[in-house]
């Protein structure tokens, strides 16, 4: 992707070493210009107000005003693209998900908690994720809805809250699979997607979000809470059960084997992404063929599109997510500008889109 001019960005970290460190690093890549830094969410608003940056990355632990409400606050007002800066533990991750659902762009993790002095590792994926924020669709996000820390279940209606579900001892292999490919702005968008479909799909259903270790178990765990299909993050050996859903593990391959079980390996990235979902979809679709339905939704690159056309040519379906509904278009985008794509639907209608296939 090259840009026409500089991705202007604004740093927030409590940490003034960090705050130097992320600095650096984004200063090194010539299409962006760290226009400013802020110690806490409270200096955000005054400086996003005053230095008008194209994108903010963002930590989530400071004092005064952490990066949730500062995401409540700026979302309500001038919603702008934000990348998270977060913390690799299971509390980071669940904090990160929320992020992402009060409007947030995308997330880099940190390597080594708070305090990383090895951020270098993460460089180029945090620049590539930033340039690609620059041009996301942000929304507006409705303060009075998240005024404080609200639990995951409380932004769905009832008909959707639900327990943890213990994982049920009475599986059947499905005989007809839903794959479900996302990266940026997927978390979001599978909540959407996700908790529409019912307890009696009839089919199996596996998701492809790339996503790095330790966030899609978080993932799985807060969509389970509020769909009424069962819903965990994919084990090596798991079934592709009716009426359940696989997350394929972040950092991970995900494939289908012969006898309906799925298989997990840290084969070389693919498209650059680990999982990918060229991978689990050519895999699948022999067994399904025309049991198969393929759904793209936001996200940079072209992961999918590979997969689709082999899911079209055994006589499965597509769906791709429309553009105005994006957050980022391009997966869908490849999909659509290479003539794959059976339908193309708003996110809001995936769901309903997926049903009447089946």
């Amino acid at each position: 992707m090259i840009l026409e001019k500089k991705v202007r960005v604004l740093v927030v970290d409590d940490s003034a070493f960090m705050r130097k460190i992320i600095s650096d690093l984004l200063k090194k890549d010539p299409e962006l210009d760290v226009v400013g830094t802020a110690r806490d969410g409270e200096d955000a608003l005054i400086k996003v107000e005053q230095l008008r940056p194209d994108v903010v990355t963002l930590d989530v632990e400071m004092p005064k005003m952490d990066g949730l409400e500062f995401l409540r606050i700026q979302m309500s007002k001038v919603p702008l693209p934000v990348v998270m800066v977060s913390s690799l533990t299971q509390e980071g991750a669940a904090v990160t998900l929320e992020a992402l659902d009060l409007g947030a762009v995308d997330f880099v993790p940190k390597p080594s908690g708070a305090l990383s002095l090895d951020m270098h590792k993460v460089a180029s994926d945090m620049c590539k994720k930033v340039k690609s924020a620059a041009s996301a669709r942000v929304r507006f996000v409705n303060r009075a809805l998240s005024s404080s820390r609200l639990k995951t279940q409380s932004h769905y209606p009832k008909e959707f809250q639900t327990e943890l579900k213990p994982e049920s001892t009475n599986l059947e292999a499905a005989e007809k699979l839903v794959i479900i490919g996302s990266s940026t702005g997927g978390p979001s968008a599978l909540m959407e997607v996700i908790p529409k479909l019912p307890k009696d799909l009839g089919a199996g259903v596996v998701v492809i979000q790339h996503m790095p270790p330790g966030f899609t178990k978080s993932l799985a765990d807060r969509l389970n809470k509020v769909s009424e299909l069962t819903v965990k993050e994919a084990e090596d050996g798991d079934l592709i059960a009716k009426n359940r859903v696989l997350i394929a593990p972040g950092g991970y391959h995900l494939v289908a084997g012969k006898n309906r079980k799925v298989e997990i390996n840290s084969d070389l990235p693919v498209h650059g992404v680990r999982p990918a979902v060229d991978v689990f979809m050519e895999s699948a679709a022999p067994i399904y063929q025309d049991k198969t339905i393929g759904v793209i939704l936001t996200g940079m690159g072209f992961d999918g599109a590979k997969g689709m056309k082999t899911i079209k040519r055994l006589g499965g379906r597509t769906v791709a997510q429309d553009e105005d509904s994006c957050v980022v278009y391009g997966m869908p985008r490849a999909v659509v500008d290479m003539g794959l794509a059976d339908r193309i639907a708003s996110l809001n209608q995936i769901s309903d889109q997926i049903k009447e296939l089946l």
